[in-house]
């Protein structure tokens, strides 16, 4: 939708090419023509786009509705049988344990939100095929955090060469610290990204990082580069917000050196990540 020029005051609309939306909108708009022009249809008058943007708007609210009713009725005639979903009133509901690779798989269903009050994940009808598809590894997932499950998988790797490696890495990371190239020093006034995800460097340890061990915990280190540790935090949801993400991915150089500008995708993660953690924080904060 576009406005016109002044000397013409109105507004255009551009429709779907399906005879019933075309009989509608010219009852609701008698004066509306068509611009060849354009090749849209024109409404005159200085309100005409914000009338534009209700019909629109109504138009939009009744597919989604008629699309709900599609993924009901394709429920009802195939259900998801599972312990982790739930049908309510206007959504699907999942509730699981909690794993940050199930967060990440739930959040690509198209539609999903998070109810923080009532701490599951609710998905539109209309979004059922789409969350057909994605089941079956969400529920595997979902099955693999329950505590009943962590727990033999514990015991199945305690004294083993595997569980020994997941205590140190687990060892390492409560160091907060990260192994960046002295040739490429980061910027300590924005966030980045690095192999970790996206951290907020405070300062250096005043150390130089051991090569094994950045290859054991880190990323692959060039051959005789100099790397220093830098202590980290991550980043709150305002200092995400206010990052600009870099036009390009990152070269394999900047990869090497440890750090690189966060890439839109990698920003719209790690802010809804924020977000969760800042409203469960709240949330906190009032049951206290």
């Amino acid at each position: 939708m576009s406005e016109e020029t002044e000397t013409d005051v109105g507004a255009t609309a551009e429709l779907p090419h399906d005879r019933m939306t075309i009989a509608r909108f010219r009852h609701a708009f008698p004066r509306a023509r068509w611009s060849e022009h354009k090749g849209a249809w024109y409404v005159p008058g200085r309100t005409a786009k914000t009338r534009i943007g209700r019909f629109l708007a109504r138009l939009d609210a009744e597919a989604d509705s008629f699309a709900d009713e599609r993924g009901r009725d394709a429920f009802a005639f195939d259900p998801i049988k599972s312990r982790y979903l739930e049908v309510g009133s206007s959504a699907f509901l999942i509730r699981t344990p909690y794993s940050k690779t199930l967060v990440s798989k739930i959040r690509e269903i198209e539609g999903v939100r998070w109810d923080a009050d009532r701490r599951l994940w609710a998905v539109p009808y209309r979004s059922y095929e789409d969350l057909r598809q994605r089941w079956p590894m969400i529920e595997t997932i979902a099955a693999q955090c329950e505590p009943e499950a962590r727990k033999e998988r514990r015991e199945a790797l305690r004294g083993t060469e595997e569980g020994e490696a997941t205590k140190a890495r687990r060892r390492e990371r409560r160091r907060k610290r990260y192994p960046v190239a002295v040739a490429s020093m980061p910027p300590m006034d924005r966030v980045v990204s690095t192999h970790i995800g996206l951290v907020l460097f405070l300062g250096l340890t005043g150390e130089l990082a051991d090569l094994k061990a950045i290859e054991a915990f880190y990323f692959p280190p060039v051959a005789g580069e100099d790397y220093v540790w830098f202590e980290w935090r991550p980043g709150t949801l305002e200092e995400l917000v206010t990052t600009w993400p870099a036009r390009s991915d990152p070269s394999n150089k900047e990869r090497h050196h440890g750090w690189w500008l966060p890439t839109l995708d990698e920003l719209r993660i790690a802010r809804r990540d924020a977000r969760s953690r800042e409203k469960a924080s709240q949330r906190r904060s009032k049951e206290a």
